[in-house]
């Protein structure tokens, strides 16, 4: 029986797995180096609430991707708890389970997501509301308005992320709300950054895209009309983490391997394979022989891994590719100082928003997380305390990434007393987690990642997926698909890797909906 070494125990790694043992008769073996399931999409617990690390909205327009999530975890036949409280209706499975007394169920959850600035809510993406202009307030709105036209009369060249952003909304709305946020995330001006990443997370999102449709609609009754973002997305009960677990007992009840705490560090290759990996595990270091690779791990360590097989050019692009790493507290609060002025009932009237991108320029935060939103089963008390994750974005080893938790913490509490979201006498609880290389980046040495995509294409039966096994800003269901054009590869035995390249390289955002009638 022919062997695949897995890279990974995160979506693209666990989804690899399964496709092997469901499609094809080799077994597949997934050395992963923490000691849990999901990668960045795990789920972490603090005395008795969790923490979804980064926020992971269960939406895909892929059928294989939403077919595999189904099949692990039913949609919701009852109403959740905090539905129940507020006498919400929604669409419900006619058989699916009750979340009341089963915990395998995906709920269906509102999805609300603003961004704060100038102490005020705005519409995500930026829409083209009256309060939106209201809250800008005459000046900024007449700017804003002559800077977009002028936007559309004169279109730069998209060199660069910045230019993306002026394209599609003018000057002085990337200004507001696009400049410092992005800035935040990647620790560099958006004029330093590719439009790569523009065009991979908000693709065809446009103001005249938007007020083309407003004008357009009624006469386009026969057609597909982009309407908007979706409104509604799934969300497992406990947690994305909680499906990945599904997943691993999936893999494993079929007969394959899943060993944490190994971490794979070096190959052998041999007439253009990879042989052999080499694995540090609890009882020392091993090898391991590969018919197959399915790699996860950041290219930056792939490359160093293959050692002395790979040419000196694409060694220094893949050593120099940079990486964003991620800062996040739970804070638990009696209450937070906003108010619900939106049509969503919650518990407690709390604000709606599963996250809140922060624009403000006066504090470092860029992105607040409200984790009752996305499940109450996230939180112990949801009807009495608010379970809050502040997102900050810096480099490992950095000001921010040395700090111990304590300092931290309470520079982090203090940042969101001074924008009037909480006050510091109402926090109950608090904790905080890193990890590493969340983000792969798209500049420095990334102008040069075709050189490495290349060469590691070459090696034959090496596949590369998932969002730090590509270098590539992917979603859950993009890094899933990834895994599964690998798969197919394998199965067909394909030479041609770039199915597994061309996924996520659609022309439309995947969160926009249309109006099919």
């Amino acid at each position: 029986m022919k062997t695949a070494i897995i890279i990974g125990a995160g979506p693209a790694g666990l989804t690899a797995a399964y496709q092997l043992l469901q499609e094809t008769d080799i077994f597949p073996v997934i050395f992963e180096e923490s000691d849990f399931i999901g990668g960045i999409s795990r789920t972490a617990q603090h005395n008795g609430n969790r923490i979804d690390i980064g926020g992971h909205r269960f939406f895909s327009k892929i059928d294989e991707v939403n077919s595999l999530w189904q099949e692990l975890m039913p949609l919701q036949g009852a109403p959740s708890f905090d539905d129940i409280k507020t006498e919400t209706e929604k669409d419900l499975s006619p058989d699916g389970p009750d979340p009341e007394k089963e915990d395998k169920v995906l709920l269906l959850r509102n999805r609300v997501s603003r961004i704060y600035y100038l102490r005020k809510f705005f519409d995500y993406p930026i829409s083209l509301k009256p309060e939106t202009f209201i809250n800008m307030g005459l000046s900024r709105t007449l700017k804003a308005g002559f800077g977009y036209i002028c936007s559309c009369v004169s279109k730069k060249e998209e060199s660069s992320l910045e230019n993306f952003y002026i394209n599609r909304f003018g000057r002085p709305l990337y200004e507001m709300f696009f400049e410092d946020y992005t800035e935040k995330l990647w620790g560099i001006n958006p004029s330093e950054i590719s439009a790569d990443w523009g065009a991979q997370r908000v693709k065809g999102l446009s103001l005249t895209k938007a007020l083309l449709n407003i004008l357009t609609k009624p006469f386009k009754k026969g057609e597909n009309v982009e309407t908007s973002l979706i409104e509604q997305f799934y969300y497992p009960k406990k947690g994305p983490g909680q499906l990945w677990e599904a997943l691993a007992e999936k893999i494993e009840e079929k007969g394959g391997k899943i060993l944490k705490n190994h971490r794979v560090t070096d190959f052998t290759t041999e007439a253009g394979k990879i042989s052999s990996v080499f694995v540090e595990t609890p009882e020392g270091k091993k090898q391991f022989k590969a018919d197959y690779v399915i790699s996860t791990m950041p290219i930056k360590d792939l490359v160093n891994g293959l050692g002395d097989s790979v040419p000196e050019n694409v060694k220094s692009v893949a050593k120099a590719l940079p990486y964003r790493d991620f800062l996040t507290v739970g804070l638990l609060v009696k209450r937070l100082n906003l108010e619900n002025k939106t049509k969503h009932k919650t518990l407690g009237n709390i604000v709606p928003d599963c996250w809140i991108y922060i624009q403000e320029r006066d504090v470092k935060i860029g992105r607040l997380q409200i984790f009752n939103n996305w499940s109450p089963y996230m939180v112990k008390d949801p009807e009495n305390t608010v379970w809050i994750g502040l997102e900050y974005f810096c480099n490992e080893g950095d000001e921010f990434w040395n700090m111990n938790d304590k300092e931290f913490t309470r520079f982090a509490i203090t940042e969101l007393e001074k924008i009037g979201i909480i006050n510091s006498t109402d926090v109950l609880d608090s904790v905080r987690l890193k990890v590493k290389k969340a983000y792969p980046a798209y500049f420095g040495s990334y102008k040069d990642f075709p050189i490495v995509r290349k060469h590691l294409d070459s090696i034959e039966n090496l596949y590369c997926i998932g969002r730090n096994g590509m270098h590539r800003y992917n979603n859950m269901d993009h890094s899933m698909m990834t895994a599964i054009e690998a798969i197919n590869c394998i199965k067909n035995n394909y030479k041609d890797k770039s199915s597994i390249w061309n996924v996520n390289t659609e022309k439309e955002y995947h969160e926009v909906k249309s109006d099919e009638k």
